[in-house]
């Protein structure tokens, strides 16, 4: 196989549409926008989220609360999860990425009480909940705050 003889797979491109190119195209002389108006001039339209005037959403909807946006959302892990790993393992956010259990571990993990553990581990997280901690600590392990 040659470079030449690459081509695409079928059916994912297509060609793009030209605008303004005569009556006979479709999109002829006011090239799909309509006559007159806000959304026929260049330049025209309106920002995201306005609605004419009407009071938007976004502003509708009640608010409660406090969102802070700086904050480090944790990966959660059930110590039911926990029982993947062989005894005397130390489990991090590492090793739960290279056994699946994670995804991706952004700001650190935060280990819940949900199941029982039956391993002696030595776990080393974020955070614990007091039931995860005590549940470690029954099976023989440790959990480490780092």
């Amino acid at each position: 196989m040659n470079l030449q003889d690459l081509s695409p797979a079928a059916g994912s491109t297509h060609v793009a549409k030209r605008k303004g190119r005569g009556i006979g195209t479709g999109n002829g002389k006011t090239a799909g926008r309509g006559h007159k108006g806000q959304w026929a001039r260049s330049g025209g339209g309106v920002r995201i989220g306005f609605e004419g005037g009407q009071m938007p959403l976004a502003r509708r909807l009640p608010k409660r609360g406090f969102n802070n946006i700086f904050a480090k959302r944790l990966e959660t892990v059930n110590v039911s999860a926990l029982n993947k790993f062989e005894d005397g393992a130390t489990v991090d956010a590492a090793a739960l990425l290279d056994k699946g259990i994670l995804s991706k571990c952004e700001y650190g993990v935060k280990v819940l009480g949900n199941g029982e553990v039956t391993r002696k581990l030595t776990v080393r997280a974020s955070a614990f909940s007091a039931s995860a901690k005590e549940k470690i600590e029954k099976a023989g392990g440790t959990a480490e705050v780092i």
